[in-house]
């Protein structure tokens, strides 16, 4: 039998050289790891519009304007993730973690120093592509 895939719509916040990143909470799949911020694709919902609303939801932005960066299959043995990755840079808005996540700025340098879900690592390799 075959899982459900779980599409994923993530946005990489980029403001001034740095990435907004939050933690998830420790009840979550994958809880207690920092991610880039994004959620659940609805039906009827193109992963823009899925992108736009959890941002909102989620940190407070509104998002103008974003790019595809990568599509990332992933098998957790629990659960499939089809992450669909875009790079935010027009927004506004003052991006915090409104669910009482812990969320931070941080630069590349630190960026790689954290502890992120196994479907991540590839986010963090194509934004070393871009440097």
């Amino acid at each position: 039998m075959s899982k459900k895939v779980v599409n994923v719509a993530v946005g990489v916040i980029v403001k001034q050289g740095k990435y907004f990143v939050c933690k998830r909470s420790d009840e979550q799949h994958q809880g207690g790891l920092w991610e880039f911020p994004g959620g659940k694709v609805e039906v009827n919902e193109s992963v823009e519009q899925a992108l736009a609303r959890e941002l909102a939801e989620e940190i407070g932005i509104e998002v103008k304007g974003s790019e595809h960066l990568l599509t990332i299959e992933h098998d957790y043995g629990d659960k499939q993730v089809r992450l669909v990755v875009h790079t935010v840079e027009d927004f506004t808005g003052e991006a915090k973690g409104l669910e009482g996540q812990p969320s931070q700025w941080v630069d590349f340098e630190k960026l790689r120093t954290l502890d992120f879900p196994a479907a991540n690592v590839d986010i963090i390799d194509a934004l070393a592509v871009q440097k």
